[in-house]
């Protein structure tokens, strides 16, 4: 069995399973995307016709399985990556009626007040969500009774809570894991608010075996067991020594008040 069979899935992600995992590897920013997004949308409510702002888009992944699986309206935003790369991506996949990208920021959209039906974000909320002020300013675009589903990287411990970051997470992603919080802290953070009720807030299950097996897989498509920010193979050490203790992946969705 070859890495690209074991990344079909069928019985846990039936529509993921239908896309080429060449064509996704060779799309690669982080942990699957498409089985993120799967899962996640299983919490929400997606349906055809409805204006989709995918935020932290990357490579266009995930707009495109938007595009295809619920028949939605997309916009693609991402700062990384220019509008034009992911265009292209857009049009080889036979989206582009359906999918617009937009080079942006984050923390300076430009779009009107009210602009969605919903916004997703996969694996990219870490860099840019977690801030007290950043809900409220993101809801300002939802609709109201619009949808907020988000996949980031999660603990089952606050870092707070632990007195600090566990030696070898630190060993491997530094600052970062401070990022990465419990579904529980997810969900005070947005009802706090009283602008969203939170409809779901989860660890994904064996969402540290997911990651682990995505890993590899870049690995082996690539040749390449270096990584751009971290070694691939010290990441697949430390997910198969933690088996699930600490990391995993916080899926989190609400709607607007």
């Amino acid at each position: 069995m070859t890495i690209y069979d074991e990344l079909a899935r069928p019985d846990r992600y039936p529509r993921s399973s239908t896309y080429d995992p060449a064509w996704l590897l060779d799309l690669d920013m982080g942990p699957n995307p498409l089985w993120l997004l799967e899962d996640l949308a299983r919490d929400l409510d997606l349906r055809p016709g409805m204006k989709v702002l995918d935020l932290g888009s990357g490579k266009g992944a995930t707009s495109v399985f938007l595009a295809r699986e619920y028949g939605v309206q997309v916009v693609a935003a991402d700062w990384w990556i220019a509008a034009d790369e992911a265009a292209a991506v857009f049009a080889g996949a036979g989206v582009s009626g359906q999918v617009t990208a937009v080079r942006t920021e984050a923390h300076s959209l430009p779009f009107a007040k009210d602009s969605f039906d919903a916004i997703v974000s996969i694996d990219a909320f870490e860099y840019f969500g977690t801030s007290d002020w950043y809900l409220p300013y993101l809801a300002g675009f939802l609709r109201p009774g619009g949808q907020l589903g988000v996949a980031t990287p999660g603990m089952t411990r606050e870092i707070r809570d632990l007195g600090a970051i566990p030696a070898p997470v630190k060993e491997l992603f530094g600052w970062e894991p401070i990022a990465w919080h419990t579904p529980e802290w997810w969900r005070f953070q947005w009802e706090v608010t009283e602008l969203v009720t939170v409809t779901s807030a989860r660890l994904q299950e064996d969402g540290w075996r997911d990651w682990m097996l995505w890993t590899r897989a870049v690995a082996e498509h690539t040749g390449d067991w270096t990584g751009r920010a971290h070694s691939r193979q010290a990441v697949i050490d430390l997910l198969a020594a933690d088996a699930g203790e600490l990391l995993g992946f916080a899926m989190v969705t609400a709607t607007k008040r």
